[in-house]
């Protein structure tokens, strides 16, 4: 079993990095591997809503880390999205990132255990927080829970690390994680037949 931790801060080793540290430390001890993927510093085109990666599976733009977060996905069991919180919401090249990542390929993530962690200095985690989990939420992908929201506080990663009840979270987070992906692998079971999915806008044709 194999989780795919995705860093989404500009800094490579900053407060995100080190909160994500204490998830995969948490999941190697229950026996699942992880690995951290960065998406660096550099700039990531948003989604221009162009809808040419329908059915693909990948975006058309194969310029930035974009489509290799895709494929690490499809290869792992489990996911954890972590953000730092930029004007209470998520940050810049992560939401560019999420929103190319998940417009096609969401669907092939189906029942993926999957879950947000968010680091902020003081407010806006429990905003950034549920952004994330939106993603997760449209793509019938099981949120991973805690025994509060998974959001630390530090304006550094030694403050992080003193962020005792929110490290606590973090493990439990991880706890849970591991504990779904082998009730999983231990029943064996298969979804369920999904139905083909039914699309309505809001507009009444006359009206």
């Amino acid at each position: 079993m194999h989780v795919l931790l995705i860093n989404g801060s500009p800094h490579r080793e900053g407060c995100t990095y080190t909160a994500l540290s204490q998830v995969a430390a948490q999941l190697e001890k229950r026996g699942v591997s992880s690995e951290i993927f960065w998406i660096g510093n550099q700039p990531i085109r948003g989604c221009i809503d162009c809808k040419s990666c329908w059915g693909k599976g990948r975006c058309v733009f194969d310029d930035d880390v974009v489509n290799q977060c895709i494929q690490k996905i499809l290869t792992a069991d489990g996911l954890v999205v972590g953000s730092p919180v930029y004007f209470s919401g998520i940050a810049g090249s992560l939401k560019c990132v999420l929103d190319r990542v998940f417009y096609d390929a969401k669907r092939l993530f189906s029942y993926k255990p999957a879950a947000a962690v968010v680091t902020c200095r003081r407010g806006g985690a429990s905003a950034t927080f549920d952004a994330i989990n939106k993603y997760f939420t449209i793509s019938s992908m099981p949120v991973v829970s805690s025994q509060y929201w998974n959001a630390v506080h530090g304006d550094k990663p030694e403050e992080v690390l003193a962020d005792l009840e929110g490290m606590q979270t973090l493990r439990l987070m991880a706890d849970n994680m591991a504990w779904l992906l082998k009730c999983r692998e231990a029943s064996g079971l298969e979804p369920y037949e999904r139905e083909v999915r039914v699309k309505t806008n809001f507009y009444k044709p006359g009206t």
